[in-house]
Formats: C-alpha cells, structure tokens, sequence
C-alpha cells in the first residue's frame, strides 16, 4: 500500500505543476513484434517502431530492438537486449537536432489471468546512452560524446477476449494499459518522472503466433526541466508475428 501511495504521489507531481508548460499534439506509431522460438526456453525478440509526429508527415523517432527471452517458468520471462534509436525534433518543443541512443535493457514478464481477463505485468531497466548533439552558431550539426541515464519502467497490460469466451484463434480482442517511466541515478535534474503511456486498443488474434492491434496512446512527456510536457495523441497500429525455428524436420 505505502508503494502504491509513492508511486501516485509521483504520478501526480509530474502532472499537476501549476508552471507546466503543456503542449497538446498528434502523432502515430508503427510497429512490429516478434518472438521468434528457438528451443523450449529460448526466443529471439525483434522489434521495429516508426514513430511519425502527424499521421506519417515527419519523423518523431526510429526504434529498432531485439533481446534474447529466457522462459524460466511457465508463466515467466526473463529478457535481456539492445535498442538503437533516432530521435528527432518535431512539435512544439522541438529538440535542436536529432540524436542517436544506444540502450541495454533487462526485464521481467509475469503472466496470469482471471476469468476471461488476461494479465501481464513488465518491469524493465534500462541503461541509456545518449548522443549530445547540438547546432553550432554555424548552423552545423556537431556532438560531443555520449550521456549516460538509467531508466525504470513498469507495464501493467490487460487483455479481454469480445468474440469469443476466451482468447484463441479468430478472437477480436481489447487490449489495455498503463506504463510508467522513473528516471533514477546521475543525470536526474528536476524530476524523476520520464513519461506515462495509456493505451486503449482493439485487436484481432489470427493464431498464437499473429495477432493485429489498431489504438489509442495517450503519451505524456516530462521534460528533464520539469516544466514542459508533451501530452501526445498517438495512433498505434501493430502487426505481431512470430516464427517457430525449433521446429524439426
């Protein structure tokens, strides 16, 4: 309970600052996922995101991730991988140029369930490399090594079969959750919370290994000065699709 109290204490610091300077503005993220099997307890994760600042107009950010999942129980995950991502300026609080990040990240995946509700609980560290680049009085893009920052995240992921009694294939689905984001150690400045995600979506399983979802994120951003913050309507479309290489011939 104390836990749960910091963590809404939190939540509502980052958003209730009377000085935030709020800016409202719509993009659109593209992805796809796979878990790709290659033994009983070992999968490859691959993961591309194009985020897009409007519907497809301009860049938001580049995502590419992929990470080795290690099944050590039937309902547990344990991953660990890379990420390299661009980011670039767009919308009202624009950066002044985009930069690269290199990301390790490590998590855990918990699933479980309740009457037709499915669960999934993702905790993730992550340890970030970011490029400090910047506009010189020229006009050129210059950088000076890499920033380092560390990363906590948690997702708490519901899914609620529609057509169905419970979820197999040819199920139309909702899906939904709520992802947190603290920043924690040297780098922190003004505040500790990085984002909250809340997602909103309607699905369609094929199989086990293919399932679409069309959504809704909302995506608020708390800017390192602790005044400026994004609050980003985001339409998220994902294609999930998995392979099978343990399969023998």
């Amino acid at each position: 309970m104390k836990r749960f109290s910091l963590i809404c204490l939190i939540y509502l610091g980052g958003f209730c600052s009377l000085s935030a300077q709020f800016a409202d503005q719509f993009n659109a993220w593209w992805m796809y996922f796979g878990n790709h099997k290659l033994t009983e307890k070992l999968s490859l994760h691959t993961e591309y995101q194009w985020r897009r600042s409007g519907l497809v107009s301009e860049w938001q950010q580049s995502l590419l991730r992929f990470g080795l999942d290690v099944k050590v129980a039937d309902k547990t995950t344990l991953t660990g991988g890379y990420g390299w991502i661009v980011s670039f300026p767009y919308g009202e609080q624009p950066i002044s140029t985009k930069f690269a990040e290199h990301r390790l990240f490590e998590q855990l995946v918990l699933t479980g369930g309740a009457g037709r509700f499915g669960f999934n609980h993702r905790y993730r560290l992550e340890q970030r490399w970011l490029e400090n680049a910047t506009i010189n009085d020229l006009g050129e893009r210059v950088t000076d090594g890499f920033r380092f920052k560390n990363r906590a995240r948690y997702r708490f992921l519901v899914t609620y079969p529609l057509s169905k009694p419970r979820m197999e294939d040819g199920t139309v689905f909702l899906a939904a959750y709520d992802e947190i984001f603290l920043g924690f150690g040297n780098g922190i400045v003004k505040n500790i919370l990085d984002q909250n995600r809340l997602y909103l979506a309607l699905g369609y399983r094929v199989n086990k290994n293919f399932n679409a979802q069309l959504g809704y994120l909302n995506h608020r951003v708390i800017k390192s000065d602790g005044l400026r913050q994004e609050n980003n309507h985001t339409l998220q479309t994902s294609l999930t699709y998995n392979l099978d290489f343990s399969k023998k011939e």
